[in-house]
């Protein structure tokens, strides 16, 4: 008795007893478990897979222990919200964490930059610029999702603010304790 089933429009015959199909491979460009037999995954797969991952499982999510600065920010047109929260001891970024709910480009952006700025010096994370955050995400970013991958970094710069504004004495306008 022959069952036919359709995977992803390639027509693959199995048998009652489990034995592989007889299918000519290099006809169809599957090996007989339907898997391709090309590479597995082209660059931009694996980006995504990478910004997923970030969605998934952030680093640094969380509210950190008496931080030097906070500041939350938005994205009005998709919703997006985040919390960045930065703890600064002898001009290094020591702590840092982020809380907040938005897309996948949102939220992986905020986990690779408090990666990229965990540890640095106050005037290297000053002068981290959204194109290198771009480089960091590794994919080309619609204009519409823009401002979804950016609000990380606007953010960082509102929180850095509000750091140069409470050592100065006078904390800066829009913050959040």
């Amino acid at each position: 008795m022959l069952v036919r089933v359709r995977l992803l429009t390639v027509p693959v015959r199995l048998t009652l007893f489990g034995r592989p199909p007889s299918i000519n491979p290099d006809e169809i460009g599957r090996d007989w478990t339907g898997r391709s037999r090309l590479p597995r995954e082209t660059m931009d797969d694996l980006y995504r897979d990478y910004i997923l991952e970030h969605y998934r499982r952030p680093h640094n999510f969380g509210v950190i222990e008496s931080p030097t600065a906070s500041f939350e920010g938005s994205n009005p047109l998709c919703g997006d919200r985040i919390t960045l929260q930065i703890g600064i001891t002898g001009g290094v970024v020591e702590r840092v964490g982020f809380t907040g709910r938005g897309c996948a480009i949102s939220q992986a952006s905020a986990s690779l930059l408090t990666d990229e700025i965990k540890g640095k010096p106050l005037a290297d994370v000053e002068a981290f610029r959204a194109d290198d955050l771009l480089d960091l995400l590794g994919i080309d970013i619609s204009p519409a999702r823009l401002k979804c991958a950016m609000l990380s970094h606007e953010t960082l710069q509102k929180a850095l603010a509000e750091a140069a504004g409470t050592a100065a004495g006078t904390p800066a306008e829009g913050a959040t304790a």
